[in-house]
């Protein structure tokens, strides 16, 4: 019997729980090893106790289940199979890379849940894979996935999400309603080298465009990390206020360089932005991310055969 392929999906990972010593670990692992000072630690206690504690861990361990059935029905059971690691939190890539191994897997396809590629982001979780890998006995092979931002399942999809949420603004909103398409933040220093991830976020946001026939939509950035230098903007409460200032009075924003629920959806943009929003007098609603929702996970299907077919790019 051949030796079953691998599917290594990766995610950035999530405290336990939003008590203390759990965020205390996930955020010194995040920090290299350096503990937080007590009042970062606070802060970010805070902002997941202010979300109940983050949904993350629970929807990727989904998003696997999901893709792995899913596998399952277009590959035959046991052909491929689905192995979980995450950046900063157990089960880490390094343990699903040793748990590939043991399991006679010689093959695998990286697979990381961000649809854009950067040298800061992807690149990073490739580089730690590829690593793992070499560190097997025998070592194993990977087919890596550098980016996915233009599937057209995955903009069909966004678009159907923004016209959903549309019915969540009167008549007069949806007249001028401005949509934005917001991604993480990366330092400004991006800029200058040759690293696709600048161009590739508008990309996606003027292709979900073209397939509702927008013409009001700009680009924002947004969760930009807490370090001295500078990071790519505007800022998505900067872009609010700027909205508000031209005589705007509603805004939708769809998070397309997410794939989850998570502390960057749920308290950045539902607890941030939106009473950013309510205090300049904006109505400000989301698109609901895409989660474990089977046409996502159709998607990452369809990701995975391209890249064992030798089209990943």
């Amino acid at each position: 019997m051949p030796n079953p392929l691998g599917v290594l999906l990766m995610a950035y990972g999530t405290p336990k729980s939003p008590e203390r010593q759990d965020v205390a670990a996930y955020y010194t692992h995040i920090r290299h090893g350096r503990a937080p000072s007590p009042e970062q630690l606070d802060d970010l206690v805070g902002r997941y106790r202010a979300i109940g504690g983050s949904p993350l861990f629970a929807i990727t361990a989904g998003q696997r289940d999901g893709l792995q059935a899913l596998l399952d029905d277009r590959h035959g059971a046991g052909s491929l199979r689905v192995y979980l690691g995450l950046k900063h939190a157990p089960p880490f890539i390094a343990d699903a890379m040793a748990a590939m191994a043991a399991d006679g897997v010689r093959e695998a396809v990286a697979l990381v849940l961000a649809p854009h590629y950067s040298s800061m982001s992807v690149g990073v979780y490739l580089a730690e894979a590829h690593a793992a890998a070499l560190l097997q006995r025998p070592p194993l092979t990977l087919y890596p996935v550098r980016q996915w931002h233009l599937h057209p399942g995955l903009t069909a999809l966004w678009a159907d999400r923004i016209t959903a949420a549309r019915a969540r603004f009167t008549p007069l909103e949806r007249e001028s309603l401005v949509v934005i398409f917001s991604a993480h933040s990366l330092p400004e220093r991006l800029r200058a080298t040759a690293d696709p991830y600048p161009a590739q976020v508008p990309a996606t946001g003027h292709a979900v465009a073209r397939l509702l026939g927008l013409s009001r939509y700009t680009f924002c950035w947004q969760s930009a990390g807490r370090t001295s230098e500078p990071w790519m903007g505007p800022d998505i409460l900067e872009k609010l206020s700027r909205l508000r200032a031209a005589g705007n009075l509603a805004a939708l924003v769809c998070p397309t360089g997410f794939v989850a629920d998570h502390l960057e959806v749920l308290y950045d943009l539902d607890v941030a932005a939106k009473n950013h929003a309510s205090r300049i007098g904006l109505h400000f609603e989301r698109t609901a991310q895409l989660n474990t929702d089977p046409r996502f996970l159709a998607v990452l299907a369809d990701v995975v055969a391209d890249a064992l077919a030798g089209k990943a790019s």
